[in-house]
């Protein structure tokens, strides 16, 4: 097994495309190193990230941020405007591990793990955020959204790299939440989560929305018909209804250990529900 430290993405892109074996990209390492101990893959060449230029930056972009991919959560949760802009996508992150594992794992790497339960996606795919990815032929953007394509996969091919994540600026009156269930009362998985954003009209209705599932699908699940519900809205006991069974009818979760089928689908339209709560009081409505 080899290690590389390069210190530009092309280079990190070029000792990927060169390797016939495999390979892993090593940012945080919180995964990579679990599947090594484990025995689960055994890498060719491990390509570490972190002294690329610009991927441990959080930097403001056109009124938004754009953070680096080996970016730490503990660091996405000491940047206070950051925290202001888009506190749900936050909170995701900061759900990933235990203290000691915030100081390493990060947002880019729970993406491009491809987990289902990964708490940082679905925040991001709520916020529209984008990835830019370096591939051989230059840099190129992708949603967020787009990435996951299933359990353990994604878009980002075995000779690109994840740079970093662009959130957008948002609108006055905007909101977002983050919420998930587990077993356990820290250091677990989803076993079903939710993330909102809400941008509110002057009257206090909901102008724009978007509701994204965790943990129930192969992959995140963007519920337009939640959204269609809460647009024009004000979250009242009918309108959480409506949202709440859109979300549940969205699902399509597995059965293990960690939770039923039928479990996984009631509670994640609880938790939509309660997140949609957080975004609206956040964008400053009141009930």
């Amino acid at each position: 097994m080899r290690y590389a430290r390069p210190e530009t993405a092309t280079e990190a892109v070029g000792l990927l495309a060169n390797e016939a074996g495999v390979t892993r990209v090593l940012a945080g390492g919180t995964d990579v190193l679990v599947q090594l101990r484990a025995g689960s893959v055994t890498p060719d060449l491990i390509v570490d990230i972190k002294r690329i230029a610009g991927l441990r930056a959080i930097t403001p972009e056109a009124g938004g941020f754009r953070i680096g991919a080996a970016v730490s959560g503990a660091e996405l949760g000491e940047h206070a405007a950051l925290c202001a802009l888009w506190p749900g996508v936050v909170e995701g992150c900061n759900l990933i591990g235990s203290t000691q594992v915030q100081g390493r794992a990060t947002m880019a790497g729970n993406l491009c793990n491809g987990s289902p339960a990964a708490d940082a996606v679905p925040g991001l795919v709520a916020a529209e955020a984008t990835a830019r990815i370096e591939g051989p032929t230059g840099p190129r953007e992708c949603a967020v959204a787009d990435i996951p394509t299933g359990p353990g996969k994604t878009a980002v091919q075995r000779d690109e790299i994840v740079t970093s994540i662009f959130l957008p600026a948002r609108p006055a009156r905007s909101g977002d939440a983050y919420l998930r269930f587990i077993p356990r009362t820290e250091m677990d998985i989803a076993v079903a989560s939710a993330a909102v954003n809400l941008t509110l009209a002057t009257d206090g209705t909901i102008a724009a929305a978007r509701v994204v599932l965790g943990a129930v699908a192969p992959t995140v699940v963007l519920v337009t018909e939640a959204a269609t519900a809460l647009i024009g809205n004000r979250p009242d006991a009918a309108t959480l209804a409506t949202l709440q069974a859109a979300c549940s009818a969205a699902c399509n979760p597995i059965d293990d250990k960690r939770g039923t089928a039928e479990f996984r689908t009631q509670v994640a339209g609880v938790l939509a529900k309660r997140a949609t709560l957080i975004a609206y009081a956040r964008a400053g409505g009141s009930l």
